[in-house]
């Protein structure tokens, strides 16, 4: 008498029940996965189970019982087979059934049972498949489970025992998961490598905007944003959504985050372009004015936004240090547009470029040199300063113009110099 029970007979019963219970699924989705089940499909399975929990808004049902249709498939459906699937992917269907669970923002942090709930999903996962799940995919569990703890947390309370254990625990797992993936840098174009750095970079910069500082924000966002699929706010309005709170919180990081002076990789970033039209249009603007070190644009802008400047606790907390950022990005630019033979600049003509005291001018070229915007000798006595090096930066449209008109004149006299020479040549040859 044979003993072999087919462990997926349970999961296509699921799905043939779900199909009848909801037939706008039924043939796109769950007599899909029956059918690949039945046949052993397992990537066709993978990808059909991807597709639908990645659709909440679409595809979240309630199941004959009451119960959350994602849920049931997991426990039915993915648990019954998960040795067969590619452990990221697995990894991935946990979290979207477990992002199901969680509670929506309008309920945070009152169901407390949810939230247990959708980090119980991602637990069992880690624990039950230690030894299987592999690197990539235990990053991204972690990641996702992070989330979710930083989500339920609710307001910062220094004297709660449990929620700083918590929060260094969530750093812990950024510092040591960070080592990792840089020795995972050479699979960089790989799209499994290009989900694990998404969500651990996601995962960080959510930590560092609640716990700040800004600057360790910056970082971490950025780097996300490299890793990141652009959004389009037609497609995907919800993450559109996200996508334009994350464009807030980097302007404020760019402009607040301390030994943040390279400003043009962010004003050149595609997600700030979701701020176009908006009532926070103006932080773009008030950004690209301080990367240019525009003292006037910038005080006109800050005039002109007084009103929704003070709404922002980061810029009115940091107004000093702001300043001080614009004076600094004033005098890089001004080096910058000199030729590199003409980089011998006096107190004066400073001064009047960055509109400040000149007594305070000498304080300013100090403090560059300390900051390492930019090297050379100051002489005091006949107060100017010799610029040999400054801060390579990236470049917006207008000022690499104004660099290819430098290249282009060079080339000239490059040129006339070759010109020359080859006429001067046969004269000193027959002398």
């Amino acid at each position: 008498m044979s003993t072999f029970v087919d462990a997926t007979s349970g999961a296509v019963e699921h799905c043939q029940s779900m199909a009848q219970e909801h037939s706008d699924l039924a043939e796109e989705y769950y007599n899909k996965i029956a059918t690949c089940c039945n046949q052993k499909l397992w990537h066709q399975l993978t990808l059909t189970v991807l597709d639908l929990v990645s659709q909440p808004n679409k595809t979240l049902r309630t199941t004959p019982d009451g119960g959350n249709s994602y849920l049931a498939l997991y426990d039915k459906v993915v648990l019954s087979i998960d040795s067969k699937l590619n452990p990221l992917s697995l990894a991935r269907i946990a979290a979207y059934v477990s992002a199901s669970l969680a509670p929506s923002e309008a309920s945070k942090p009152a169901d407390d049972k949810d939230a247990t709930a959708a980090k119980a999903i991602l637990e069992n996962l880690l624990a039950n498949k230690k030894d299987d799940l592999g690197v990539s995919a235990t990053i991204f569990c972690q990641s996702k489970l992070s989330m979710l703890t930083l989500a339920s947390i609710g307001a910062l309370n220094p004297s709660d025992e449990k929620q700083k254990q918590q929060l260094d625990s969530i750093k812990s797992i950024i510092n040591s998961n960070a080592k990792i993936l840089q020795e995972m840098m050479h699979d960089r174009d790989t799209s499994e490598s290009a989900i694990v750095h998404s969500v651990h970079y996601e995962m960080a910069m959510t930590y560092y905007k609640v716990l700040g500082p800004p600057e360790r924000f910056y970082d971490q966002a950025m780097s996300y944003l490299n890793y990141a699929p652009l959004v389009e706010k037609d497609k995907d309005p919800e993450q559109a959504k996200q996508y334009h709170q994350l464009a807030v919180d980097l302007c404020l990081a760019a402009l607040t985050g301390e030994g943040v002076y390279n400003l043009g990789q962010v004003v050149e970033t595609p997600v700030l372009a979701l701020l176009a039209g908006t009532s926070e249009q103006w932080l773009v603007e008030l950004l690209r004015s301080c990367s240019k070190g525009d003292v006037l644009e910038f005080n006109k802008l800050t005039q002109q936004y007084a009103d929704s400047i003070v709404k922002q606790p980061a810029l009115v907390h940091r107004a000093t240090a702001v300043q001080e950022k614009l004076t600094l990005l004033a005098l890089v630019n001004l080096i910058f547009e000199k030729h590199s033979s003409e980089r011998t600049l006096t107190f004066a003509e400073i001064a009047e470029r960055l509109h400040t005291p000149l007594e305070q001018v000498e304080w300013v070229i100090m403090r560059a040199f300390s900051l390492h915007l930019m090297e050379g000798v100051m002489d005091q006595v006949d107060q100017t300063v010799s610029v040999t090096w400054v801060l390579p930066r990236v470049l917006d449209s207008v000022q690499l113009q104004a660099l290819a008109s430098r290249f282009g004149a060079w080339a000239s006299r490059v040129n006339t110099t070759k010109d020359f020479m080859q006429e001067q040549t046969p004269m000193l040859l027959n002398q």
